[in-house]
This record gives structure tokens, C-alpha cells and sequence, in this order.
């Protein structure tokens, strides 16, 4: 496989990871805090949503890292 192949394949990969890690902390947020999901969505502010869902993030690699 060519270089570009590889990276192209690495690069495609980092962006699933990433993606299925927003996704799956957006479904963590909607279950766990439903009235900050309708209120951003409401209102059409996300930055809630945004920081709530960095929050999530964060506490997940922090209880990773932790038990590492």
C-alpha cells in the first residue's frame, strides 16, 4: 500500500473515531440531562450543548486516564 493509501486510511479512521466519540456523548447528554438538549435546541443556542458534551468528554477521559 502507498503512503497516501495509509494515511488516507489513517485519516479516515481518526474521523470515525471522533465521530462515533461525539456521537456517543451526545446520546450520554440527551439521556442524562434531557432539559439542556430541549432548551439548546429550542432556542437554537448551542453552546450549552457544546459545553456539556465537552464536559462529558472530558470526565470520560479523565476516568480512563484514571483507571490506566
Amino acid at each position: 500500500m502507498t503512503g497516501l493509501g495509509r494515511t488516507s486510511l489513517s485519516l479516515f479512521g481518526m474521523i470515525g473515531v471522533v465521530a462515533a466519540v461525539l456521537a456517543s456523548a451526545t446520546i450520554w447528554l440527551v439521556l442524562t440531562d434531557p432539559v439542556t438538549v430541549a432548551n439548546s435546541v429550542n432556542e437554537g443556542d448551542v453552546s450549552p450543548l457544546v459545553r456539556e458534551i465537552a464536559s462529558a468528554v472530558y470526565e470520560a477521559l479523565k476516568g480512563l486516564l484514571k483507571y490506566l
